[in-house]
């Protein structure tokens, strides 16, 4: 009887840490297009990433971006410390992806599992941002240049969204992709680095 109750125990703890360890990992994504900084660290392009390169898709902060979500200095690790590194501008020698201003563009996010949506909403840094500094929410165009309702709807594991690069933008910047969630206080955070 005592081995019987003792494997049941045991048996029942392996079934709650597998459900556990799979819920947490599974409503995720990041950017794939424009390459994102921690899609960068998973391909191994970028190294010294810590955390991230194993888990890409895990850049999830506190929803209500601009007026809430992550600190400045801290909004492309999502407010997490263990991914410091991706806030870290490594003297603005992060990989771009080339764009041209005022043309259309699809952005492509990533999912491990689909989760119930607000929206996605893309944010593009001023002209004259300085690449050598952590990102701030002064650094960004003040509205999103691309917002796409979801209404609560989920989307498909590999989502795309088409919209138009503001015109007008030089150099180097980077792009914000913010993916809120409906049924919970998150939201994930995805920062990739272009040049026009």
């Amino acid at each position: 009887m005592r081995k019987r109750f003792g494997a049941a125990v045991l048996g029942l703890g392996v079934i709650c840490a597998s459900v556990l360890s799979t819920s947490s990992a599974s409503s995720h994504g990041r950017t794939v297009s424009p390459t994102s900084r921690q899609e960068y660290c998973a391909r191994g392009t970028v190294t010294g990433c810590g955390d991230i390169q194993y888990e890409p898709q895990s850049v999830e902060g506190p929803k209500g971006f601009p007026a809430a979500g992550p600190a400045d200095g801290t909004i492309c690790a999502g407010g997490l410390s263990r991914f410091a590194q991706l806030d870290d501008p490594r003297g603005g020698a992060w990989p771009t992806t080339r764009l041209t201003s005022g043309q259309s563009y699809t952005f492509t996010w990533q999912l491990t599992a689909n989760h119930s949506t607000t929206d996605f909403r893309y944010y593009i840094t001023k002209n004259g941002w300085n690449g050598t500094k952590k990102l701030t929410r002064a650094d960004l165009d003040p509205a999103p240049f691309l917002t796409v309702p979801f209404n609560g709807a989920q989307p498909p594991m590999t989502v795309t969204h088409s919209g138009t690069i503001p015109s007008g933008k030089t150099g180097r910047h980077l792009i914000l992709g913010v993916w809120t969630i409906a049924d919970t206080g998150n939201a994930f955070y995805s920062c990739s680095d272009v040049q026009f």
